[in-house]
């Protein structure tokens, strides 16, 4: 495995490996890797023969600059995950790389942007769409691959790499859940044992209620007794919680269940959780 930070590095190896007949697949992170992580590259090596793996705190995606201070950071931790994972090729590039002095160009969102967490975290999303393009351009992937729980994330993704004809695939992978169906992420850490406990609650009223819409209940009813539920939490400030279309995130109330995904998102313990869970999928065994 090689560790690399300058860009011509990266594009080097990637000229190499491409020349050889690789297939290129890219798992773009903001590092504290986890075991949702090395579910994208262990995606990522069935669909590509030279895996790369990015790791860059990206401070264009934080509206808090407390939130980008203590967001966890373990380059060493990071980097031996992927060399046990069989990474080809780890970017940690620094933020001068990516954000060079002068820098004033942005990737401008439409519509996708502006609901959900594009409500809660102004900047957010134009923050994250330039910082993978920018990344998509260096890497040069023939696929990448990101997790299903940052839904929204991956509608606009998709949408900026079909508007700008970028030639990348982009694959959204499955949630990987703890035990008790918590969706892993870098900031569980943070809760407190009480706030894990109310933390967990999140994903199984999203769980009933998908359930309950796939049985026939009509998506706005059931939401209307998921948002009562959690409303009644002490120690949980909800945000959200509404069914969309998979790709427009467009409302649901009971057409479309095809495409419908029950989306959530709220404070736990001063934590910000978000999750969602298909309603076709509601029967299965989400962990």
């Amino acid at each position: 495995m090689r560790l690399v930070t300058a860009i011509d590095d990266v594009r080097r190896a990637i000229q190499a490996a491409k020349s050889s007949g690789a297939t290129v697949a890219f798992v773009p992170t903001m590092g504290a890797l986890h075991a949702g992580h090395l579910s994208l590259i262990e995606r990522a090596h069935a669909e590509g023969s030279f895996v790369v793996v990015s790791i860059f705190v990206n401070p264009l995606q934080f509206n808090d600059h407390a939130d980008l201070a203590a967001y966890p950071r373990d380059v060493e931790a990071d980097v031996k995950m992927c060399r046990t994972a069989g990474v080809d090729l780890v970017w940690c590039p620094e933020s001068e790389m990516i954000y060079p002095e002068g820098f004033e160009t942005y990737v401008e969102l439409g519509p996708l942007a502006d609901v959900l967490e594009g409500l809660h975290r102004p900047g957010h999303f134009a923050g994250m769409a330039t910082v993978v393009l920018k990344l998509l351009n260096v890497v040069a992937p023939d696929v990448a691959c990101f997790g299903r729980k940052d839904l929204q994330q991956i509608a606009i993704v998709r949408r900026m790499v079909r508007d700008f004809n970028l030639p990348v695939r982009i694959i959204a992978c499955r949630t990987v859940r703890e035990e008790d169906g918590l969706a892993l992420s870098s900031r569980n850490t943070k809760l407190s044992g009480e706030a894990r406990a109310v933390a967990t609650h999140l994903f199984r009223v999203i769980h009933q209620a998908a359930r309950a819409i796939q049985s026939g209940e009509r998506a706005d009813e059931a939401c209307e007794l998921a948002i009562a539920d959690l409303a009644s939490r002490p120690g949980l400030d909800l945000e959200y919680l509404e069914v969309v279309d998979r790709d427009s995130l467009a409302p649901i109330t009971h057409e479309r269940l095809a495409e419908a995904v029950v989306v959530v998102a709220a404070v736990v313990g001063g934590v910000r959780l978000i999750d969602n869970i298909d309603v076709h999928a509601a029967s299965e065994d989400p962990r």
